[in-house]
Parts: structure tokens; sequence; C-alpha cells
């Protein structure tokens, strides 16, 4: 299978990443950090904090995820706290659905 040259997104998606990116930027700015002091601090590089700032749809959400936390942004409306216990009860849910809606778990033969 040949992967797209380019993946369509929806505006909103667009949007939502492209509002991240912006305020990255602003939240990097108030700090008085640099592209390069928040690159190092976030583990990345320079370059990709440049993509994360300008909304790139192709970064890591991990980075992207990362480089908002060192910069005070909040993600979600919870505090860290009430963070794990959401997760925690989404585990126990997620663990009681039944096989068939669970992603599988085969091994992918990929050894062509």
């Amino acid at each position: 299978m040949v992967k797209p040259r380019t993946r369509s997104y929806s505006r909103y998606s667009r949007d939502a990443v492209r509002l991240l990116g912006q305020s990255i930027r602003l939240a990097r700015i108030e700090r008085k950090l640099t592209i390069e002091e928040l690159a190092e601090r976030a583990g990345l590089s320079r370059g990709l904090v440049q993509r994360i700032e300008r909304g790139d749809m192709g970064c890591a959400i991990g980075a992207a995820f990362e480089a908002a936390a060192i910069v005070g942004i909040r993600l979600f409306d919870v505090d860290q706290s009430a963070m794990t216990a959401k997760i925690t009860s989404n585990d126990q849910i997620l663990t009681l659905l039944p096989q068939s809606v669970r992603n599988p778990t085969k091994a992918v033969k990929d050894d062509f």
C-alpha cells in the first residue's frame, strides 16, 4: 500500500492545531523564552518547535503537548490529580468492554 503524499484534515482539526501553535508561541514570548530555549527544555529540535508554532499538522502530538506544558498551557480543564483519576476511570471502563470492540492484538507480519 502506498502512503498518500498529502493527508486532508478537517477545518476544525487544522484550526485547533493552528490555535495551539499560536498559543504556544504567545506563551513562550510572554515567558521571554527563545525558540532555542524551549526546544532545549522540551528535548526537541529548533525546527520542530517552529513547525509546532506554525500549526504544522505533521508534528507529533507528544512534542506539541510537551511544548505546551513547558510554557504553561493547560490542554485539559482539570488538575493533575483529576486527570489521573479520569485516566484510571477510563482504563477501568475500557477493560470492561467486550473483546469484540477492543483493538486486535495480533502480531503484524511485516517480514515480506
